[in-house]
């Protein structure tokens, strides 16, 4: 006898939640100052995966240019964006000040990396007219 669905391995389960959350995140240099480069790209991917890691979320994808970074978060309810994004820019700021010293020290004004401002969307699964055109179509008990 086959079960009633298949399990999606994509979708997290909890001991009262099941859940598939996803981010879209973009981090800003300070001023837009044209800062990064590969091998700073490079580093920073491994320090945001780490902690992306520690706080029981995922790095699902990562990429940048010399002023700005892009990510693709998977992460669990209880995890505030907010939070997330403070430990991802402040302990990402940290490392690459200590290992790339010398080329981030000219651009950094008042020793910050990022800009204080970033942008979050929520994004994954069935676009919004979707979702609300199979709520409207719910059946109301009568």
């Amino acid at each position: 006898m086959s079960p009633r669905w298949t399990a999606d391995p994509n979708i997290r389960r909890g001991r009262s939640i099941v859940h598939d959350l996803h981010a879209h995140l973009v981090f800003v240099t300070k001023y837009r100052r044209g800062v990064l480069d590969e091998a700073m790209l490079a580093r920073c991917e491994q320090v945001m995966t780490d902690v992306c890691a520690s706080m029981e979320a995922e790095l699902a994808e990562f990429n940048g240019e010399d002023d700005h970074v892009h990510l693709l978060v998977r992460y669990p309810p209880k995890l505030a964006i907010s939070t997330l994004v403070n430990s991802l820019k402040g302990v990402s700021a940290h490392y690459l000040r200590k290992e790339f010293t010398g080329q981030i020290n000219r651009h950094l004004i008042h020793g910050h990396l990022w800009s204080p401002s970033y942008f979050a969307a929520s994004c994954g699964g069935a676009p919004l007219a979707i979702v609300k055109d199979y709520i409207d179509r719910q059946k109301c008990p009568e």
